[in-house]
């Protein structure tokens, strides 16, 4: 019976694939249509500005070094008297990120003590030649008016409105759920995102619990 069961092989394979022809399709027809992204998507970082146009990155490394890939290289300089670039004393003269090893998992977005860098929506950022993979400072920095640079130009794959997208927000809420940061904006203004949104609140059933020992 060994040449029947082995005859009968394919036919048995095909009747996988003809179960799953019967069920609703759960693909996407990607790049025309995308799934929509949660607030917090880990994507392409971008180097924010305030409102007024200055930098927010002041070229304190701490970013570089939290870094668990090691793909961020930061050298600080001394803002010129004359023409600061950022508010501080210093900011960030030089600032590469080599996407090749990057992880994206936010550290440097929780280490960074002005919310400099922040991480958008875009994901889409192959390349051919692996040193269009590093990012500089030119690419990462928005301009005065808070628009994106972008190496690559806009396409099918590359949706540049991603950009003004996500920022990674942080609650500022603390793991048990603070009823009072509830329209609490956490995040200062930035020239790409002037109207930062507030806080949702905390646990509603951790807040209900404190009132009910508040009662109590």
């Amino acid at each position: 019976m060994s040449w029947f069961a082995d005859l009968l092989g394919p036919f048995r394979g095909f009747a996988v694939t003809a179960r799953q022809l019967r069920k609703e399709r759960v693909t996407r027809k990607y790049p025309a249509e995308k799934r929509v992204k949660p607030e917090r998507f880990h994507g392409r970082h971008v180097l924010n500005r305030y409102a007024d146009g200055m930098e927010k990155c002041i070229g304190c490394e701490l970013c570089a070094g939290v870094c668990p890939a090691s793909c961020i290289y930061v050298r600080g300089a001394d803002n010129p008297v004359d023409a600061p670039v950022s508010p501080g004393e210093r900011f960030g003269f030089v600032y590469e990120i080599n996407m090749l090893r990057c992880i994206f998992c936010a550290m440097c977005v929780e280490a960074c003590p002005t919310e400099a860098i922040t991480m958008t929506h875009l994901f889409e950022m192959s390349v051919t030649d692996r040193d269009d993979a590093i990012y500089t400072k030119s690419e990462l920095l928005v301009d005065p008016d808070g628009t994106p640079n972008h190496p690559q130009p806009e396409s099918p794959l590359i949706d540049l409105n991603e950009l003004r997208l996500g920022d990674g927000w942080m609650e500022a809420t603390s793991p048990a759920g603070r009823a009072e940061y509830t329209d609490v904006v956490a995040w200062s203004p930035s020239a790409r995102k002037v109207n930062q949104p507030s806080e949702s609140g905390g646990d509603e059933t951790v807040d209900a619990a404190r009132e009910g020992d508040t009662d109590g």
